[in-house]
């Protein structure tokens, strides 16, 4: 087991896939420091620049359902051509934005063109690789998709030393050409006999065969509130570590930073591994006891101390729950990749919309220790229900991976 396909060079599709896997969070996170600016610039209240974020998310959630679809029917590289230019020119519109509400609509388009890097890198690992070798790719995309969200704020706040909000999209134009060349010399992973047969609506009916895989369907919802208690720690760590603790913004980064390179290490843990169904269930076990942990430690307000290493390990478990989901299911849906990366990714951005406000509810501290354990015990819950006990691992996992 391992390689599926040999037109592409391992090393390629590493970079490859890794600069599509990023879209998402520099798309949605790279502007953030330039908030304050923007909304001088267009002259409005801080909401409805946070629209612009919410905006690029609804478009990168919807762009997932379709673009899943499409890539089945007509292959990886096409769609992705096609996007990545509609992403080029909105991103390029975005800088000439005449108003508020222009920028806001070219968001959603940026985020509706930039969500085929999400889904697609994702069918492009499935097409060439199975078992571990898969299980490693999807590691790898997970741990790049942790590392541009806690990178790309601290990228656009040292842009903004030397430009303004125009120039962080300008850059990202520059990315996004990136893309473009390294797309242009892709070959195509998926071949035409393998590919969605038929009208085109019919591509799109294939969602109900993979809604209604059971198994697959339970380890997306283990990544639905994993994703969830990631979008959660994101949207209230800033009021908890400056307000609540008292720390600088640059303490603050630090800190950032640090929890971030939990996540990766876990990610890195998961290769040790010997299938992808121990890892998730180790992660589980772990994210439970943390996830009890972390509430109580908020709740009661802990020392600095004392959060920072409940953090770390409790990230460490997020970071090895979801690599591991994403291998398991889509090792039950090879035949319909596309559009099963596109119902992972639709709920993830789903997830962050849903579980990101949540915790501005009342005190943060209560609201986030709240939303977070229950989160880790649903996480749990679908895990125990797609493998079983525990003598049923190995066999969901070889079975899996096998696919």
């Amino acid at each position: 087991m391992g390689r599926l396909n040999n037109t592409n060079s391992q090393a390629y599709l590493l970079a490859l896939v890794a600069l599509l896997a990023a879209i998402g969070p520099f798309v949605t996170d790279f502007y953030l420091p330039a908030f304050p600016q923007m909304r001088e610039f267009f002259g409005v209240n801080a909401s409805m620049i946070q629209l612009s974020l919410t905006a690029c998310m609804v478009g990168l959630a919807l762009g997932q359902l379709f673009i899943g679809p499409l890539s089945d029917k007509y292959g990886r590289k096409l769609p992705l051509l096609v996007s990545i230019s509609i992403f080029i020119v909105s991103t390029i519109a975005c800088i000439f934005a005449w108003s508020i509400e222009s920028f806001v609509v070219f968001r959603f388009i940026q985020g509706l063109s930039g969500s085929s890097g999400i889904v697609i890198s994702k069918s492009i690992v499935v097409d060439s690789y199975e078992g571990k070798k898969m299980a490693d790719f999807f590691s790898m995309l997970s741990l790049v998709q942790a590392i541009a969200p806690i990178f790309s704020p601290i990228m656009g706040g040292l842009l903004l030393n030397v430009t303004d909000w125009r120039g962080i999209f300008v850059t990202l134009v520059l990315i996004e050409i990136i893309m473009l060349f390294f797309v242009a010399r892709f070959k195509e992973s998926l071949p035409v006999q393998k590919r969605s047969t038929g009208k085109i609506l019919n591509t799109f009916k294939g969602y109900g065969i993979v809604l209604r895989n059971k198994k697959f369907m339970s380890f997306t919802m283990v990544q639905f509130f994993a994703m969830g208690i990631l979008f959660a720690y994101i949207a209230s760590s800033p009021f908890i570590f400056q307000q609540s603790y008292g720390l600088s913004p640059l303490q603050y980064s630090l800190c950032f930073t640090v929890n971030g390179l939990a996540i990766m290490l876990g990610h890195a843990v998961v290769t040790k591994f010997s299938s992808s169904g121990k890892a998730l269930i180790t992660g589980t076990r772990l994210i439970v006891l943390m996830g009890i942990l972390l509430a109580l430690t908020l709740t009661l307000q802990l020392p600095l101390l004392v959060l920072e290493i409940v953090m770390f390990v409790f990230l460490i478990a997020v970071g090895m729950l979801l690599p591991t989901s994403s291998t398991l299911a889509l090792g039950l849906e090879r035949n319909n990749s596309g559009k099963a990366s596109a119902v992972l990714g639709f709920l993830g951005f789903l997830a962050g919309g849903l579980a990101s406000p949540l915790t501005g509810l009342g005190n943060i501290l209560y609201s986030t220790g709240v939303i977070i354990l229950f989160c880790c015990l649903c996480s749990a819950f679908f895990a125990y229900k797609a493998i079983g006990k525990r003598e049923k691992i190995a066999e969901a996992s070889t079975t899996n991976e096998d696919a």
